[in-house]
């Protein structure tokens, strides 16, 4: 049995992992967080509490954490440090914090599976736009969400930034460096040397889309992912991993590291 705490209780879709959890033989709901719903009942005979400090106090085997941007990372290196496996389902962490996250795991002996979207089909995204990049280099990425997201670009832009960087050839754009006019206009590049060009939009009426756009020579490739308003998607994909993590020690970056 493994016993499972949820961070971000009562956000989009912790609200959705509360009763899956809960739902499966093998798992146990063993602590739910949020400042916001503190005191309510999470599942019969569970109180949500305000801290994941709070929840720690019980025990528990993982943390899955889908809070904020400005959390995630100490709650992350919280749980890492009294002994839990966590599950990062949370966007806004980039290399550097990775990295950080990655050697106290190890030093833990402790697995984190985090990842920038757990739908199957945004796996899929990134892995048919990582096999494409090695053989067309210029690459940008188109990153939608509504108008109130807090972090841009999303997880899913910039975890699928991150891996592009690292596989495909040199582009052909004219180097930022020689573009006049608003240079900021072209978007940031995100990644190791060069990086891709991301550029988020912030609309109402989107929930979450990602799009990789190739160009060759006349003729062009888009892959993209749209996600719906339902939290169903993230749910299964976040299970698979809190099951896995049991089996890792360091850091596994994006679905995709699990399923294969």
């Amino acid at each position: 049995m493994i016993r499972i705490v949820v961070a971000g209780a009562s956000g989009w879709v912790g609200k959705a992992l509360i009763p899956a959890i809960a739902s499966q033989a093998d798992l146990v709901l063993a602590g739910a967080v949020s400042r916001s719903a503190a005191g309510q009942e999470a599942i019969p005979g569970l109180h949500i509490v305000a801290t994941l400090e709070a929840a720690l106090a019980m025990p528990s085997d993982v943390v899955i954490d889908y809070t904020k941007p400005n959390v995630v990372k100490d709650h992350v290196l919280t749980a890492l440090r009294a002994g839990r496996r966590v599950v990062v389902g949370t966007s806004g962490l980039g290399s550097d914090d990775y990295a950080e996250i990655a050697a106290l795991a190890e030093e833990r002996g402790l697995g984190v599976v985090a990842a920038g979207n757990f739908s199957i089909t945004a796996t899929l995204l990134k892995r048919f736009t990582l096999m494409a990049a090695r053989y067309v280099p210029d690459v940008e990425i188109i990153d939608y969400a509504s108008a109130k997201k807090m972090d841009s670009p999303s997880g899913t832009a910039r975890e699928l930034a991150e891996m592009l960087a690292k596989v495909r050839g040199a582009s052909t754009a004219r180097p930022l460096g020689e573009v006049t006019g608003i240079p900021a206009t072209r978007g940031a590049a995100v990644g190791e040397g060069a990086g891709v060009q991301v550029h988020s939009l912030r609309l109402p009426s989107y929930i979450l889309s990602c799009e990789a756009l190739f160009g060759l020579p006349d003729e062009r490739l888009t892959i993209r992912h749209d996600a719906g308003s339902s939290a169903a998607p993230y749910v299964g994909g976040t299970l698979l991993a809190a099951r896995k993590v049991m089996e890792i020690t360091g850091l596994v970056r994006g679905l995709d590291g699990l399923m294969e």
